[in-house]
């Protein structure tokens, strides 16, 4: 069987211009969504990745009538031909954010049946706080054969979540934009695509205040009407580009992307001794020295993201002195470091917390992406180190960025897709 890998000749500076693509867990948020219209609706600036195809895929098993123009970035969808509002396992557990299908059927429906999640396998990401949520609306809950059971009248409730949770926030800002009554979302989720996701809903007449606070009122109404469109630009991808960027002792204007949104990333950067320019749309990254060691602490927004963590502790394998790396999202979030002590990084993790020496050199050698943002940490060590790094697996890539190998060559890096048997 076919397969594929990345070679990566690395020690080669980036320079000149790229553009970030649409946004992937806005975009995973705000399609499932249109489930909910009672109209059809035009979703533009989607990046074309492999967890799109799936939602894609979805919906047109669940009946819904869809226009996808890749080359145009857009999806046309009619939900009103819906038909089913079971999702089974073979779709869902090709990606994670399947789960907010729950929340869009069961907030139109008032019944959904969904395949347990699937996704990168890094650490536990319980439900919990979603089916609380589901159940405080008024759902019963039933796990059976590995499937996700919601059956109910909607009405609206306090809600009041054990932790924040951006998956939570999402799927229960879904059930809850159709249920009678007032819904109250305490201790949420403030990530740009919770509020990007309630602009939408809020387009299609949805009565949503909050959004971005730790407090969402949400007032249920009955009707949604189509709207028109476009998701947010990638915060992620936005970062891994600054990242990569800074690695490689480059000179890169990343275009079509949202500095607001990287703050947390862009002082860090800073506190390291690289050079950060923010515009409108606009950020330039500039370093043409050594680097220096930090600490990092991954939290909820608007501190620093989970999902650059990895990227970002790739960085530090050459930075001079000792770095700590704090994971307290994920609890599994550190086997890209594993992989990359093949390439000579030193690396001792204890419990949450990755300590990181760094090295003056990082040598070529095979890895494998063993999650998505793991997989592009391994992309950012194979443009800094010496020789040919080949990375496996890079369907995880692939799944939440857009052609991220053709970006970076046309910043100058030598990186290409091969075939493997």
């Amino acid at each position: 069987m076919n397969a594929y890998r990345l070679s990566i000749k690395g020690e080669i500076p980036l320079h000149g211009e790229t553009y970030v693509s649409g946004g992937k867990n806005t975009s995973l948020a705000v399609l499932p969504a249109v489930i909910l219209c009672d109209e059809p609706c035009v979703i533009e600036n989607l990046p074309d990745i492999d967890d799109i195809n799936v939602l894609y895929t979805i919906l047109c098993h669940l009946g819904a009538k869809v226009d996808y123009q890749r080359d145009k970035k857009r999806m046309i969808i009619d939900p009103t031909s819906v038909n089913c509002t079971t999702v089974p396992f073979s779709f869902t557990q090709q990606m994670r954010a399947s789960y907010y299908l729950m929340g869009a059927l069961f907030g139109r429906y008032g019944e959904a049946s969904v395949g347990y999640p699937g996704g990168c396998a890094i650490g536990s990401r319980p439900i919990d706080q979603h089916i609380k949520g589901f159940c405080l609306l008024g759902a019963e809950f039933l796990e059976e054969g590995g499937m996700l059971k919601l059956k109910g009248e909607r009405r609206g409730s306090i809600i009041n979540f054990d932790m924040a949770t951006v998956g939570g926030t999402i799927n229960v800002m879904l059930a809850a934009c159709k249920a009678k009554g007032n819904t109250v979302l305490a201790n949420a989720a403030r990530e740009p695509h919770v509020v990007d996701l309630a602009n939408f809903l809020n387009s299609m007449g949805a009565k949503i205040r909050g959004a971005g606070t730790s407090t969402i009122r949400i007032r249920g109404v009955q009707k949604l009407s189509g709207a028109a469109y476009s998701v947010i630009p990638d915060q992620i991808e936005t970062g891994t580009l600054m990242i990569a960027a800074a690695a490689t002792r480059g000179d890169v204007l990343i275009r079509g992307c949202i500095p607001t949104h990287m703050e947390a990333l862009t002082a860090k950067l800073l506190e390291m001794g690289v050079f950060v320019d923010s515009f409108d749309d606009c950020i330039r990254v500039r370093l043409n020295k050594g680097h220096r060691a930090i600490r990092i602490s991954t939290q909820e927004y608007p501190g620093f993201p989970t999902d650059l963590q990895q990227p970002m502790s790739a960085l530090l394998t050459k930075a001079n002195g000792n770095s700590e790396v704090t994971e307290n999202i994920f609890d599994n979030r550190f086997k890209h470091l594993d992989e990359m002590r093949r390439m000579g990084a030193k690396v001792h993790i204890s419990g949450r917390t990755a300590y990181i020496e760094g090295v003056p050199e990082l040598r070529g050698a095979p890895v494998n992406a063993c999650d998505l943002r793991g997989g592009a940490a391994l992309v950012i060590a194979g443009l800094m180190a010496k020789g040919i790094t080949q990375v496996y697996n890079p369907d995880y890539i692939h799944r939440g960025y857009e052609r991220l190998e053709e970006k970076l060559s046309s910043l100058g890096a030598d990186i290409r897709l091969e075939k493997t048997e």
